[in-house]
């Protein structure tokens, strides 16, 4: 595990611990004294540190690790899983989103159509990319290349990142409950195979437009929710100050959305999150997307979108 740039407040007793490693090396290269019996006892005690604290994260510190500035975004894992990927632009009819990206790729020889949320890694990035809030144009962008892969019979891979889809006026004006339904009715039948990834935040329904699938899954550190832990604090509590204690009522972790039946499976992530290692991550995901859809390329079409509908309909559904 590398040095942590950020830190969390939870994080600060591996922080230390790295500290001290690193100034062991230091003194052991300037000193020129063996240290190495030092430095197994403090990298066994960092590693033991690590499992306790990452296997008994809270929902608000899983929530914290999603939003990691370092954290692999759609970008990142397109340049690292795919042989190659052309952009497409504009919905045909307002503009082009930034929020929203997507276009045709190749994985391991095999055409995909991949979208996603794109936030940005800077400040200039961000506001480019609208922090990853799409406007309505962004998922009719979505649709549109959807019915495209539909057209010429490729599956959809969707990279789910985003804090909500835009709540500014002229998104309401033009459209935006209307948009993110549409694309809820037309992924459930689209004739294609769809798997869908939660790579960081998937918020209300700025991440259900892009998250109806075949299969969905979280990564280990990423959360899915109607609602931020701040937005549901605002609201009940009228301050931020309870997101702690909102994010463990909302149960939007990994865990307890697979738990409660609601996503297909849960993705591991390196120790510590994936920004410690995004290409292992990387190969992580591309190895399930592979497994997917070689299982899913071999379903009937009318048997794949009738398990689709039937796996969305039972969310919700309590049998006395």
């Amino acid at each position: 595990m590398e040095q942590i740039k950020t830190t969390f407040d939870f994080e600060k007793p591996i922080a230390e611990l790295m500290q001290q490693i690193e100034k062991v090396k230091q003194v052991a290269d300037k000193t020129k004294v063996d240290m190495s019996a030092t430095l197994i006892e403090l990298e066994e005690k960092l590693v033991k540190t690590q499992n306790a604290l990452y296997t008994n994260l809270t929902g608000w510190q899983e929530v914290q690790l999603s939003r990691h500035p370092e954290r692999p975004q759609t970008l990142d894992y397109i340049s690292m899983i795919c042989d190659d990927f052309i952009e497409m632009h504009g919905d045909r009819t307002v503009g082009d989103d930034k929020a929203i990206i997507g276009g045709f790729a190749t994985i391991a020889g095999q055409t995909v159509m991949i979208i996603g949320h794109q936030k940005g890694k800077n400040t200039k990035e961000r506001q480019y990319r609208n922090f990853g809030m799409a406007n309505p144009e962004g998922y009719r962008k979505a649709l549109r290349l959807m019915r495209l892969a539909e057209k010429f019979n490729k599956p959809v891979i969707s990279f789910i990142d985003t804090m909500g889809a835009y709540p500014g006026i002229e998104a309401e004006e033009r459209g935006q409950g209307e948009a993110i339904a549409r694309n809820l009715l037309e992924m459930s039948v689209l004739k294609v195979p769809i798997v869908c990834l939660i790579i960081g935040e998937g918020a209300s329904g700025g991440a259900l437009g892009i998250g109806i699938g075949d299969k969905v899954y979280m990564l280990e550190h990423t959360w899915y929710s109607v609602i931020s832990p701040e937005s549901c604090s605002s609201i009940l509590w009228r301050s931020w100050d309870f997101k702690e204690k909102a994010a463990e009522c909302l149960k939007l972790t990994s865990t307890d959305m697979f738990k409660n039946k609601l996503i297909d499976g849960v993705v591991k992530e390196p120790l510590g999150g994936a920004h410690q290692n995004p290409a292992a991550m990387a190969e992580t995901l591309k190895a399930q997307i592979l497994k997917d859809l070689k299982e899913l390329g071999k379903e009937k079409t009318e048997k794949m979108i009738s398990n689709r509908i039937d796996k969305f309909c039972a969310m919700g559904v309590v049998n006395e």
